[in-house]
């Protein structure tokens, strides 16, 4: 990571180590911090997982008090982790679902995507549970005292139960298919030669989309699998 990238991190880092420091409302605020975070930058993979990292990194730190003070405020520290993790797999869904609402509204406004830009694309969404799942258990493994043993129980139940993200895939990757399918079947039929900001427009798009839910959608949202 570069020292711009790294300062960039830095600030969503110490915006969620407040925001579970102080306790309140934390999977709705990581949530929206995320959301507002990811909208900003580059829509990769490898943004998305810088931010996700800093995300976790920030939740670390801010249950450290807690877990200081005495072991009966563990609980509470798991539950302010547990909270902050969710946010991050309910803002990372909500991205999945930008994505696909990007490409959907692109095409009705007959804008002309590649199948190699689509494939492209899917390939990284595709990657985006597992990006998540890893960012967990590799923070896991980077933490000390109990917060290491709460972030490895939340990525093994991410893992075996399945995650938001997870479940917006499923409808995220198939839309992508189906323009990729279409895009195919354009190119072949004319020789289509697309337009060089055709991914940038994916991107300005789906920032617009993050960023509207970020200030809309609510705590609660269907994507929220408690648990």
């Amino acid at each position: 990571m570069n020292a711009e990238a790294s300062n960039d991190t830095s600030t969503i880092e110490a915006e969620v180590r407040e925001t579970v420091e102080q306790g309140s409302n934390v999977q709705e605020k990581v949530r929206q911090l995320t959301l507002r975070f990811i909208s900003a930058r580059s829509l990769d993979i490898e943004s998305v997982r810088q931010t996700a990292d800093a995300v976790l990194r920030g939740a670390r730190a801010g249950v450290q008090k807690e877990l200081q003070h005495s072991s009966a405020q563990t609980h509470i520290a798991r539950d302010h982790l547990k909270q902050a993790v969710t946010g991050l797999d309910i803002a990372l869904a909500q991205f999945a679902e930008a994505a696909k609402l990007a490409v959907e509204e692109a095409a009705g406004r007959a804008q002309e995507y590649s199948s190699e830009d689509l494939k492209r694309a899917r390939a990284d969404l595709a990657s985006l549970e597992t990006m998540f799942v890893e960012t967990l258990r590799s923070s896991a493994s980077a933490a000390r005292n109990a917060t290491g043993e709460i972030l490895h129980d939340l990525a093994a139940h991410a893992r075996t139960h399945g995650s938001a993200i997870g479940t917006q895939l499923k409808e995220t990757l198939s839309v992508f298919a189906h323009h990729i399918g279409a895009a195919g079947r354009a190119q072949v039929g004319v020789g289509l030669h697309l337009a060089k900001n055709t991914s940038d427009l994916v991107r300005q798009i789906a920032a617009g989309v993050l960023t509207g839910l970020a200030e809309h959608v609510q705590p609660g949202h269907s994507k929220d699998k408690g648990e």
